[in-house]
């Protein structure tokens, strides 16, 4: 069995691009000649040719040990770098080195054609009355609807399907297996693999007879910059549009409900559940598998720690966490009460 190259190699960057694209200086003297870097490791694996990055006082002793010719790391930690090691000092080093990796392995950045093409790939659907424009690419097997509108550059993968109306921006990328409904997409969109966009919200009525299904007519709006993980759900609104503002990166296995807002840049980790009709403003970044009840309001860059239930309003600029969520320093003398209790009994059941 051959070993596959899924990223291909890139084309060597210099010294002075490196400084260029991160914003980092030298620290040491830089070598004579032309020094080139062709791909990017860890500390521990990388050798000649590649760059590095070290933020943590955690792995000094694989910075010391290292053997990449190019390291960005901050000015104090430069100082123990070994023989031979080019050191660029940032105030942000993974920033930095994302900065170059980026540039590097650009094709790393959004879901690519899976049946390595340009253009429309023999095997799609393309309802006649779409309208695409230069440059999008259809993989096979991806179903666009009547009246949809797909802007230039943008790429639709294997088995994706557009429903009827749907509008997406240009540069934008969809994921195999995708289901984008009742939608407005805009420029430079990301949806990874088997995201699903735009079906029914949750809505019933109960009644001694059942449960009376509540029609689900708003729509979902994904603003500019907007990136959503492999097998996310957002659901439309009811009658009101559900709303991910601009700049916004969710995480794989999230589920948004209907008429849900969420604002500007915001972060939103793996296994959260929003409810319906929450609000989140911009800079919010929830951790994984935090709950979050419905028709609340979470305030601009507030910051909820992973696995709290969120259950009233948050004000802005605060870090909640816990079940129920409260300000951290609450959450943290709580916990350590509850500690300092069980020890306490524990003793004295020992004494016993």
């Amino acid at each position: 069995m051959t070993e596959p190259l899924f990223f291909p190699l890139p084309t060597a960057l210099s010294l002075s691009d490196i400084v260029a694209l991160s914003g980092a200086r030298a620290l040491t003297d830089l070598p004579e000649g032309d020094l080139l870097v062709r791909g990017v490791s860890t500390l521990v694996d990388a050798g000649p040719g590649d760059l590095a990055f070290f933020d943590t006082p955690r792995f000094r002793d694989d910075f010391r040990a290292t053997r990449a010719s190019v390291c960005i790391t901050t000015p104090k930690l430069g100082a123990e770098a070994p023989a031979g090691v080019v050191v660029l000092a940032s105030d942000r080093p993974a920033h930095a080195f994302a900065a170059v990796t980026r540039r590097l392995f650009p094709t790393a950045l959004r879901p690519q054609p899976v049946f390595g093409h340009s253009g429309i790939a023999p095997g799609a659907f393309i309802h006649p009355t779409a309208r695409l424009e230069d440059g999008v690419t259809v993989d096979p097997g991806a179903v666009i609807g009547p009246g949809v509108e797909i802007g230039a550059d943008t790429v639709i993968c294997a088995n994706a399907v557009i429903g009827p109306s749907v509008r997406i921006g240009r540069d934008s990328a969809v994921g195999p297996g995708v289901s984008l409904l009742h939608a407005l997409v805009g420029n430079r969109v990301i949806l990874h693999a088997g995201v699903r966009i735009g079906q029914d919200g949750f809505g019933y009525q109960p009644s001694p007879r059942g449960h009376l299904k509540v029609p689900q007519i708003g729509r979902v709006v994904l603003q500019d910059d907007v990136e959503v993980g492999a097998g996310t759900s957002i659901d439309r609104g009811a009658l009101r549009d559900t709303v991910i503002g601009e700049g916004t990166k969710i995480d794989n296995l999230v589920q948004i409900a209907h008429n849900v807002a969420v604002g500007r840049h915001c972060i939103i980790v793996s296994q959260t559940g929003i409810s319906g009709s929450a609000t989140l403003g911009d800079f919010v970044m929830l951790g994984g598998q935090v709950g979050v009840l419905g028709h609340i309001t979470i305030g601009d860059g507030a910051q909820i720690a992973a696995t709290s239930n969120v259950k009233d309003d948050v004000p802005p600029g605060v870090r909640w966490g816990g079940s129920p969520a409260k300000p951290v320093r609450e959450w943290f003398r709580e916990i350590s009460t509850l500690k300092r209790l069980a020890e306490a009994g524990a003793h004295r059941q020992g004494e016993g």
